[in-house]
């Protein structure tokens, strides 16, 4: 790298151990990625001891392309993302997903002050972030991060993922089409279910990855 591309690369990882620490103070346990090879590491690593993984629909977890490592070593993955599947596959899918072994999903937003916040269309994703898998992996890259409150949080996922995502979702919403949220009724508004993860849940085992690297929207 050049030293721009040096200089640029330390602030962020600055911000990154923030929130790291942030995350740490409020119980989760928190790691900091230089790399998204060491969040791959990480993630193959906790799933040695796991029978089935539950897949959220995370673009961060699928940048880091660990399903097919995982079906090598022998898992059970429960993704219901697989365009073969049909209405009720997909449910029956993402109920079993609650009550995984390991579940693997991305945060919309990370404050530097330790939340997260998500915003979901069906809950389903939010739901196992909280409760029911014995352990979450929750993976943030560097472009999730928002030095603010978490209203500047949600505003970050209504302008920069949500439209993204539905759009690549096939969503019929203005915002698939404009790329600006207008807080819409459409029925397929995707911005439905929004959780503030304000400390670690008291019964399931969180941890987040900060990844100095952008990953998803």
């Amino acid at each position: 790298m050049g030293l721009t591309e040096d200089l640029v690369s330390w602030a962020h990882e600055k911000k990154c151990l923030k929130a790291v620490e942030s995350l740490g103070r409020n119980g989760f346990v928190a790691v900091y990625c230089p790399s998204p090879q060491q969040a791959f590491d990480y993630i193959a690593a906790e799933a040695e001891e796991a029978s089935s993984v539950g897949f959220g629909g995370s673009m961060s977890i699928a940048g880091l392309e660990v399903e097919s490592h995982l079906r090598k070593m022998g898992k059970e993955i429960l993704n219901h993302s697989s365009p073969a599947l049909s209405r009720d596959e997909k449910m029956d899918i993402m109920r079993r997903q609650l009550t995984c072994d390991l579940f693997l999903s991305g945060s919309n937003a990370v404050t530097l002050s330790g939340e997260l916040i998500n915003i979901d269309a069906t809950g389903n994703r939010v739901a196992a972030m909280f409760f029911g898998p014995r352990t979450v992996i929750v993976v943030a890259g560097r472009n999730k991060l928002v030095d603010g409150s978490v209203q500047d949080a949600i505003e970050r996922v209504k302008n920069w993922a949500t439209p993204p995502n539905s759009k690549r979702l096939n969503f019929n919403t203005p915002c698939a089409s404009t790329g600006f949220c207008s807080d819409c009724n459409s029925p397929d508004r995707l911005c439905r279910v929004t959780t503030i993860i304000e400390r670690k849940p008291r019964f399931t085992d969180v941890r987040v990855l900060v990844v100095n690297a952008d990953l998803g929207f």
